[in-house]
């Protein structure tokens, strides 16, 4: 990463002075909404308290950060970019739940929209082992100690549940339970929660099919090929809304061992802007932000039986 931009010299300060400014902290304000997956506000006040006190700048000035082109604040999202967390395909224009967040977390650090720049990257590589060649990375990424051993997280910016959507008048079209999915033939993207809900959740007897994307996965459930697909709730109800109406959301899961799925910025293992980032999610949930974003841009789950 570049060195940041903007660092204010200490220059010659008492010994008194100096031990008042290890007192200031770019911490994240306490919010207990955060998930317990991702960093908390106390990891991020320690991470900034230490930086502060060791005598060095404040490590998340705004504006000042150090981002991997000074500056500039890089964010990542796969391709293409699905509704309704972005609109168009095209991430810049701030439609889409997503992409108005991630302006949102960009504003609160001090990087207005002219300073912000968006790479491509593929679902599974963003949080894979390795150095990033992006700040952020916001694509529906759920929280999970495993990718954690890989990446670090903001906390979460938006709690979701999974969905099952089919073909109306398919087989499973009425389901009202796991067990009634137990025989179907379902399919998910690869390396997702998604995924997941079916391996561990539903456990069909019929091996679930494997999709490198959403796209691939809608296309193979308007030919048939499967009787159903896995898929986070707002998006199937876009899917089913805007892109194949003769579909229908079929039901929802509950929360998996009562702990809830959240979606998280995702972060290079380490990086110093971990803390900033964080705080700048939590003052966006503690102000109201967050939530008005979703309801502007994301469909009330309504109308979704919980399959149990």
């Amino acid at each position: 990463m570049t060195s940041p931009h903007g660092r204010v010299r200490l220059g010659a300060v008492t010994t008194a002075a100096a031990a008042l400014l290890g007192l200031a902290s770019c911490a994240p304000q306490e919010n207990g909404n955060a998930t317990g997956s991702a960093p908390t506000s106390s990891d991020a006040s320690s991470d900034a308290s230490t930086a502060a006190s060791a005598g060095s700048a404040d490590p998340c000035a705004k504006g000042g950060l150090a981002t991997r082109t000074a500056g500039t604040f890089t964010v990542a999202t796969d391709n293409p970019a699905y509704g309704p967390w972005f609109s168009d395909n095209k991430p810049e224009n701030g439609k889409g739940f997503e992409s108005a967040v991630a302006y949102a977390v960009a504003d609160r650090l001090g990087y207005g929209r002219d300073r912000v720049t968006w790479v491509k990257v593929p679902f599974n590589k963003a949080f894979a082992p390795g150095v990033k060649d992006f700040d952020v990375d916001i694509n529906q990424v759920s929280i999970s100690d495993e990718r954690r051993k890989a990446v670090d997280f903001s906390s979460g910016y938006y709690q979701v549940r999974q969905a099952v959507i089919a073909l109306k008048g398919s087989k499973i079209a009425d389901a009202r339970t796991i067990a009634d999915l137990k025989g179907a033939k379902l399919g998910a993207q690869i390396g997702t929660t998604s995924l997941e809900v079916i391996d561990s959740i539903i456990k069909p007897s019929v091996r679930p099919a494997v999709f490198d994307d959403n796209d691939l996965a809608k296309t193979a459930l308007k030919n048939r090929q499967v009787d159903g697909i896995v898929i986070d709730l707002p998006t199937a109800f876009y899917i089913t809304g805007a892109q194949v109406t003769d579909a229908k959301v079929v039901g929802q899961f509950d929360t998996a061992g009562g702990r809830p799925e959240q979606f998280g910025l995702v972060l290079d293992k380490g990086s110093a802007l971990t803390p900033c980032v964080t705080r700048a999610v939590d003052e966006l949930r503690g102000d109201g932000t967050l939530a008005a974003l979703e309801k502007q841009w994301l469909s009330e789950a309504v109308g979704a039986p919980v399959l149990k």
